[in-house]
């Protein structure tokens, strides 16, 4: 086993030094560029041009990013509920199924296909733009609380 390999790997990926960054600096980083095309009550539907910033060393989008897409924008459907509060992740999956490049544009579209009292299931897909080809397919369940929550 190569665990200088491994332990460089992780190790020299994290190239920031301290904890100088904004909050939320995950998600701006991500969102930044995000346009909203579409709102309507359990839908919401966006689009943004694939930044190099956000690939992966394949030079194609990083899952990670579209597991965070999946996440912010189905939450985001949530909301078109009436629903005040987002609520807490239960359950994430991604199915990928094609790669999008930089400067590629995507769609993002994602439907609440539940919203009950306590649990949220909303399910997401992001296709290239132009040929309206699926770039991934995501499901998210939430917990919704009763009261939200406070500050401990």
């Amino acid at each position: 086993m190569e665990e200088e390999k491994v332990k460089g790997y992780i190790e020299n990926s994290a190239t920031i030094e301290g904890d100088g960054l904004p909050l939320r600096f995950f998600e701006r980083l991500i969102m930044h560029g995000l346009r909203v095309d579409l709102i309507e009550t359990g839908r919401v539907v966006c689009s943004f041009k694939v930044h190099p910033r956000l690939l992966n060393g394949g030079n194609y989008l990083h899952g990670g990013v579209t597991a965070t897409l999946v996440d912010l924008v189905s939450s985001a459907a949530v909301y078109t509920v009436g629903v005040t509060f987002t609520g807490t992740s239960v359950e994430i999956n991604v199915s990928f199924m094609d790669a999008a490049y930089a400067d590629e544009e995507i769609e993002i579209e994602a439907r609440a296909s539940r919203v009950g009292k306590a649990v949220a299931v909303l399910s997401v897909e992001l296709r290239k733009k132009d040929t309206g080809k699926i770039i991934a397919q995501g499901r998210h369940t939430k917990y919704l609380p009763l009261t939200l929550p406070s500050k401990m």
